[in-house]
């Protein structure tokens, strides 16, 4: 077999490929042996009709179809390796040439990953939000954990703000009772600005057994978006009551004796929190300042793809799962279908640019995953996905996607690499030293965020 590459452009490349006649022997035997399992000839028995018979039956030209369609993926494989190309995707394949007993040959145009130069990137500088807990901050997280040991009792007087009430609802539309449109039993705080627009001033007044009606947009359901007149019924209204704020409480809602302890353990995990967030946008900021760095050519048809799988997965999936469709989402979030597709471009190629350039520098400081790494990813994976650490391995497993696996951890590092070289300052100009495991994990969560799967390398290609 004799290749040649011709480049087309910096993403993408013309093979053209020529196979002597008698390297597709394989190929034909495997092409008889198939037909002759799905065809029957009066006087043979099955599987076992001559080839001569086959091709007189049945046409050689069949034959030489299966043949090919069966060898071209070896073929293009090897022109590939030969070449030394790292392809994406699968290849536009297109035979040239067929010459019974002579010649194959076929030309088959594939996107590469484009080469890269990746600049010195010690200079970069970022600056990060400072860790500062007030006692405001701290308050409102006190307040937050006392919220979810309040306790309810039943009174009898006019609802208000807080109260906790139980209601029946009965929605119409054009006078018509909707038959999704009416629910019993209802829990309802309020001033919780949740159920229905207007349903707080309603409430607010009524005592068990009164009701109200006002007019709502619906949020979900049948007539979802339509106005509605909703009779709204109070059957039981409820204080709520919240627990002092002193050592009982502490010894109610932690494993601390005193309420001064709980307060300064309150400090500590929102320090703690803020400490993640600021590494998080280390990451983020280091990662933008590197994208700058490095010019990388855009294949144009991954480019393609991964807006349309993006848009298909927001569509059929994000969106589905909330009964929404394209166009109210774009309502919602007031753009245009343009505006929106200009930013899916501009996050496809963000994902695009920082796969290459981070995949280039696991290669170039020559950086390998461990077991142990590898099996630390696999479990926040499992966690972040709600599967056990077991259901998750076998479904990587059986799915093929371990490389992928691998090579998010590897370039996790390799942006833990840049950053660990970068200049990070806080808002108050001090320089922020990132804990090496915060910064393993954050790295490899920053880098799951922007990338996207780029890797259809060797793809079977049909004729």
């Amino acid at each position: 077999m004799k290749s040649a590459v011709e480049t087309l452009n910096p993403t993408r490349v013309r093979l053209t490929v020529e196979v002597p006649f008698e390297e597709l022997k394989p190929s034909l035997d495997a092409a008889y042996k198939k037909i002759n399992q799905q065809v029957t000839v009066k006087g043979f028995r099955q599987g076992k009709i001559p080839a001569r018979v086959i091709d007189q039956r049945f046409g050689r030209g069949a034959v030489l179809e299966e043949a090919v369609n069966d060898a071209l993926p070896k073929f293009y494989t090897e022109a590939v390796n030969e070449g030394e190309l790292n392809v994406l995707g699968q290849p536009e394949v297109d035979i040239t040439e067929l010459k019974d007993g002579e010649l194959l040959a076929f030309t088959a145009e594939v996107d590469i990953r484009p080469a890269l130069e990746i600049p010195d990137y010690s200079g970069i500088e970022v600056e990060v939000d400072a860790v500062e807990v007030s006692d405001e901050d701290v308050d409102k997280s006190v307040e937050q954990l006392r919220e979810r040991f309040a306790t309810t009792s039943p009174v009898e007087r006019a609802a208000q703000d807080g109260d906790v009430l139980t209601l029946n609802l009965e929605a119409k539309v054009d006078g018509e009772v909707l038959e999704d449109g009416v629910a019993q039993g209802v829990t309802y705080t309020v001033g919780s600005g949740e159920l229905l627009d207007g349903i707080d001033e309603a409430v607010t007044g009524l005592e068990a057994g009164a009701d109200a009606t006002f007019t709502s947009e619906l949020k979900g359901g049948s007539a979802e978006g339509k106005e509605a007149e909703v009779k709204v019924e109070v059957t039981e209204v409820k204080s709520r009551e919240l627990p002092e704020l002193d050592d009982d409480f502490a010894q109610l809602a932690s494993e601390f004796d005193t309420f001064e302890e709980l307060q300064a353990d309150s400090r500590k995990r929102l320090e703690q929190m803020k400490k993640y967030d600021q590494a998080t946008q280390a990451q983020e900021k280091v990662l933008d300042e590197l994208l700058k760095l490095v010019e990388v050519p855009m294949p144009e048809k991954l480019l393609a793809d991964e807006m349309e799988t993006r848009k298909h997965n927001l569509v059929n999936h994000q969106l589905g799962q909330m009964g929404l469709d394209l166009a109210k989402y774009l309502e919602i979030q007031g753009k245009s279908e343009e505006e929106f597709d200009a930013e899916t471009k501009e996050q496809a190629e963000k994902g695009i640019k920082t796969q290459f350039i981070l995949d280039e520098l696991v290669n170039k400081e020559k950086l390998n995953v461990s077991q142990e790494e590898l099996t630390e990813h696999l479990m926040r994976r499992a966690q972040s996905s709600g599967m056990s650490p077991d259901q998750f391995a076998q479904a990587v497993v059986e799915g093929g996607q371990v490389p992928m696996l691998v090579g998010e951890v590897a370039r996790g590092k390799a942006l833990a690499v840049v950053v660990e070289s970068a200049t990070v300052k806080d808002s108050n100009g001090e320089v922020i030293e990132l804990d090496d495991e915060d910064e393993t994990a954050e790295t490899v969560e920053v880098t799951e965020a922007a990338e996207v799967e780029a890797e259809g390398a060797e793809e079977k290609p049909e004729a």
